[in-house]
């Protein structure tokens, strides 16, 4: 019979240690694993106990039941919180006076005290269950590990490693996860090889209908711009210089706003960088997008003005109303076409730059 007892201390402590050991590895505490347990237990005698018709029939909505978990043994103990009455009327509430003088000598009408109701064969019951809310709470507890991880490179850029390319998709890994950059997420002609390390911008992360964490990257997003240059830019980091807008078509071009709060700093001249070392730096990682930098103004002429850059502009005249704001542009003849861009690219950035309507005029047509 001693013998039965020490098998079933040390099979207990080897579930302890077990769950020690998975919380380790896992990065989960394990006074968490321990809780769900004795929920889950808490659970499952509740159900046990409201088995039956009439009284036993109403211990189905009991709430009076404790379960214990010896941390350090593994053993399991049920109590149910019981008021001392001087006649039961129910006995998954309440003891009797007499029988909680003999088990509580200090009790007295209208205590509670903690009566140990554990059932038979308990412990190899709640092992069972406790091995099942373990991988459950180890799932769980991982995801919610990984989701909190990789929030805290939500808009941000980190690096992974392509992994595989199918149907226009790459697998990109980058730690824990494997996250797929979609074409509507991809830059057109860019291409990647099979280990290639690459930059992506997370854009987001999302937990799927099925339980799954998805982390959203992309190339194409105008944040994966703006954080190119705040990684480049120390001025931007610490707030002396910010990127007020951008706009993008993404792998051709992209036109970004920037102000410095310090007069002594230019903005533009920060983001270009000495001989223009800054701004190749991005534009190598954007693989030769062109990149148009400008001042920003409070202004809605001045700014307009400096967002049709490398066009000179004659006048700007601006409208603005609840409905929309618009903008005529008058441009001096020989630089319409610039002005406008090829396929109009030029003027379509300027006007997402700057939130207006942008009408561009030569300067014949306009007078």
């Amino acid at each position: 019979m001693a013998k039965k007892k020490e098998e079933a201390v040390d099979s207990r402590s080897e579930f302890i240690s077990a769950i020690e050991e998975l919380a380790k590895e896992k990065e989960i505490d394990k006074e968490t694993l321990f809780e769900a347990i004795e929920s889950s237990l808490v659970m499952a005698c509740k159900r046990e106990f409201g088995k039956g018709d009439g009284v036993e029939a109403k211990k189905n909505s009991i709430e009076n039941v404790r379960v214990d978990m010896d941390r350090q043994t593994g053993e399991f103990h049920v109590y149910m919180e019981k008021t001392v009455v001087e006649n039961v009327q129910d006995d998954s509430q309440e003891i009797s006076q007499a029988e909680a003088e003999l088990k509580f000598p200090e009790s007295k009408l209208g205590d509670t005290v903690s009566v140990e109701v554990t059932p038979k064969n308990f412990g190899r019951i709640a092992t069972q269950q406790a091995k099942q809310v373990v991988v459950q709470k180890i799932r769980e507890e991982e995801k919610r590990i990984l989701q909190n991880q990789y929030e805290t490179t939500e808009h941000n850029i980190i690096t992974g490693t392509v992994q595989r390319y199918n149907n226009g998709v790459y697998t990109v890994n980058i730690g824990k996860v494997d996250a797929l950059l979609t074409p509507q997420e991809q830059v057109e002609g860019e291409e990647f090889r099979i280990n290639e390390r690459i930059k992506v911008y997370v854009k987001g992360v999302r937990e799927t209908p099925k339980g799954v964490i998805r982390v959203i990257i992309s190339r194409s997003d105008e944040g994966f711009v703006k954080h190119l240059f705040k990684n480049e830019v120390a001025e931007i980091q610490d707030g002396t210089v910010e990127i007020k807008s951008i706009s993008r078509e993404p792998g051709v071009r992209s036109k970004i706003a920037v102000t410095s709060y310090d007069p002594d700093v230019d903005a533009v001249g920060a983001c270009v960088g000495v001989n223009g070392e800054r701004v190749e730096a991005v534009v190598d990682e954007l693989r030769g997008e062109k990149i148009d930098i400008v001042e920003w103004s409070e202004d809605p002429t001045i700014f307009i003005e400096n967002a049709l850059s490398p066009s000179k502009v004659v006048r700007v005249t601006v409208e603005e109303n609840e409905n929309e704001r618009k903008a005529e542009v008058v441009v001096p003849d020989y630089q319409l076409s610039l002005a406008i861009g090829k396929e109009g690219l030029n003027a379509k950035l300027a006007a997402r730059l700057t939130k207006f309507k942008i009408d561009i005029k030569s300067e014949s047509q306009a007078y």
